[in-house]
């Protein structure tokens, strides 16, 4: 044997009596190997996860005009989008979501999720598309490829702030009751139309990915931010309710609402604007017959939806702003949910859960929040809008109303690509969820558990272990159509809020995490984040090293198992004090407190730091006393997703 084939040998005997020291499940050299994030440091985004000195976004701006006819449930639209490109490319094409053709009968979402159209439409009909380049309107060539279209400019838009207008002409039938996001669907005083995804929307364009064309199977969006002006013409007995200000309320309310809106504004108790009573009234409409515009206008938003009936009950209340601001809460819905057994707390809901979002996490941006009962796309939640269902008793109700107005924050706001990951507006909703529903009254329909979006029972740490144990189910690092129905709820709204409860309540802290989601929120206000993005802002600004949890809990579905295996008294002297053993058994770490009960029935606790584990599998903590024990137990207020509690408490030396 060469002196090289010893030293090889030696080597590999040393890595294999390396390898034995860790041969349990739980390797510290795996758990804690360097962290790869998903996306890069560059440039535009930097390593604190911040925008970087060249971050860049491009830009929609909209005009839209539609007319919704109820009897042949048909809507007819013209959609003039300004487009900036800030990009350092020049584009040659852009590519625009046309979500309509999900309801075709040959729609790729047909063949994912198993969801599909109770009846099928034949999607968007296209009348005509217009380019202005340049000072010349021409007609563009244009490719249709499931629900998106790709159109293909005369001239590349420059980079760097170059502008570019289309216009598109075009109509659809509505698609019925489909469920989930757009429709109409009957009540006593006619149908209810829920207007989502109506016109032709531009695809971002990101230093990501470029134009990020991912279709609309059954996951929600990514969009451009911009100003929208839009108007909306229905017959005049229809009551519209559309995401940001009416700018003509002379011309489509009674001067009698004009004025019980004035009082609403500054009022915090609800104020009925159309009372049921006045729901078959003709004289709560301004006029007989024909048609009425409603014109809205909303700035700085991704998108922008609207309801309309003929059946809208209607109220609202101030909602109170940071720094003396405010903005309107308003419910609209069917007679049959009146009272405050169902919708008549709609306003109170929505009014209390903006005001708690806002004080707590950002202030809302926009001057009106709109809750709608309905049915066709109950549970959506749009800009300004949200669409919740009409039947819903009180404790429902409330959840749902804070839920979805607080997507505002997530993904209106930060604005996060639903479609590859949904764990950051889902699971970041459920988060603020959960402390919005302590606050409310006192915590009247507290704690936010509910079994959309965990089973059923008390400790969220228990509920999350049957997804942790399952070997099929997704890491929250995935695209939200690859993720089965089974799991969409429990992972990616119930593991990713759990993360973050345990991120604020057992990693970090409220003081410091606190302060760093506030900025991860202000920072990427208006603008596309990355999971790296999030990753990095948090541990620079929580001063954390986090690689750790990010890999544990976001990149797989790992377990934990902390244990106590043996307790004894120093030199067998238990006034020298006791000594602990401490294991972990399986491959998530957690910092986690040791509690030591005396005979006297005091304790002591001892933090146990999650760097204890970067070297062991197995720990002795020796903690000084005088008094002897009666049992020792890790984790004893049961805040830790532990998979084996049985092993967390052993019993004092005899």
């Amino acid at each position: 044997m060469t002196h090289v084939s010893r030293r090889l040998t030696a080597a590999l005997v040393l890595a294999s009596l390396a390898g034995s020291a860790f041969a349990g499940s739980y390797d510290p050299r795996e758990t804690f190997a360097p962290f790869t994030y998903p996306q890069q440091a560059t440039a535009y985004r930097s390593g604190s996860g911040m925008p970087g000195p060249l971050f860049w976004q491009n830009r929609a701006d909209y005009e839209l005009t539609a007319q919704l006819d109820p009897v042949k449930n048909q809507l007819t639209g013209k959609a003039v989008i300004h487009y900036t490109n800030n990009s350092p490319d020049a584009l040659d094409v852009l590519w625009l979501q046309v979500e309509q053709n999900r309801y075709r009968e040959d729609a790729r979402g047909n063949f994912t999720s198993g969801r599909t159209p109770k009846q099928h439409t034949d999607g968007y009909r296209i009348a005509s598309v217009k380019v202005q380049q340049g000072g010349k309107l021409v007609d563009a060539t244009y490719v249709v490829a499931d629900t998106r279209m790709q159109v293909r400019l005369p001239a590349a838009v420059a980079a760097h702030g170059g502008k570019v207008s289309v216009t598109i002409e075009y109509a659809y039938d509505l698609p019925g009751d489909f469920g989930g996001r757009t429709g109409f669907a009957g009540s006593k005083n006619g149908n209810i139309y829920e207007m989502a995804q109506w016109y032709p929307r531009l695809c971002v364009y990101d230093d990501l990915r470029g134009w990020d064309t991912a279709p609309f199977l059954n996951s929600e969006f990514y969009l451009e931010y911009g100003d929208f002006d839009y108007s909306i013409t229905v017959p005049s007995d229809m009551i519209v309710a559309g995401s940001g200000e009416l700018v003509n309320p002379e011309d489509v309310l009674t001067a009698t609402q004009r004025e019980r809106l004035a009082k609403a504004r500054n009022s915090d108790a609800t104020v009925m604007i159309r009372t049921p009573a006045e729901v078959t009234d003709p004289a709560s409409r301004p006029k007989k017959g024909g048609t009425l515009t409603w014109h809205f206008r909303m700035k700085n938003t991704r998108d922008v939806a609207f309801g309309a009936s003929t059946a809208y009950v209607w109220d609202a209340a101030r909602i109170n702003l940071p720094e003396g601001k405010s903005a309107l809460a308003m419910s609209v819905y069917p007679v049959e949910s009146v009272g405050n057994q169902s919708w008549g707390r709609s306003t109170e809901y929505l009014k209390a859960s903006v005001e708690h979002f806002s004080t707590k996490w950002y202030p809302y941006p926009y001057p009106v929040a709109i809750n709608e009962g309905g049915s066709a796309a109950s549970g959506m939640e749009y800009p300004g809008i949200v669409f919740d269902p009409a039947e819903a008793n009180p404790k429902e109700l409330h959840m749902v109303t804070a839920h979805e107005i607080g997507h505002t924050w997530f993904p209106m706001i930060v604005g996060t690509d639903e479609r590859r990951n949904a764990w950051m507006d889902e699971g970041f909703n459920t988060f603020i969820d959960v402390y919005e529903a302590d606050a409310f009254h006192g915590g009247e329909f507290a704690p936010k558990r509910d079994g959309e979006y965990a089973p059923k029972g008390g400790n969220p740490v228990d509920e999350i272990l049957p997804l942790l144990a399952d070997a099929d189910a997704p890491p929250l690092l995935m695209g939200a159509d690859m993720v089965k129905e089974k799991y969409r709820h429990p992972a990616t709204y119930f593991k990713s809020a759990l993360g973050l409860v345990l991120l604020r309540e057992q990693i970090i802290g409220p003081e410091r995490f606190d302060p760093a989601f506030r900025k991860y929120i202000a920072t990427w206000a208006y603008k596309h984040p990355s999971p790296s993005d999030f990753f990095r802002l948090m541990e620079s600004e929580a001063g954390e090293d986090l690689s750790w949890f990010w890999r544990g809990w976001y990149q797989n579905n790992w377990q934990l198992d902390l244990a106590v295996t043996h307790v004894a008294y120093v030199d067998g002297d238990f006034q020298k004090g006791t000594q602990v053993t401490i294991e972990n058994l399986d491959k998530l770490v957690m910092p986690s407190t040791l509690r030591v009960t005396y005979a006297d029935g005091g304790v002591t606790n001892v933090r146990v730091p999650v760097e204890t584990w970067q070297q062991h599998t197995s720990f002795v903590v020796t903690v000084p006393g005088t008094r002897r024990v009666t049992s020792v137990t890790i984790d004893p207020d049961h805040v830790l997703p532990d998979r084996n509690r049985a092993n967390n408490t052993v019993a004092g030396p005899q």
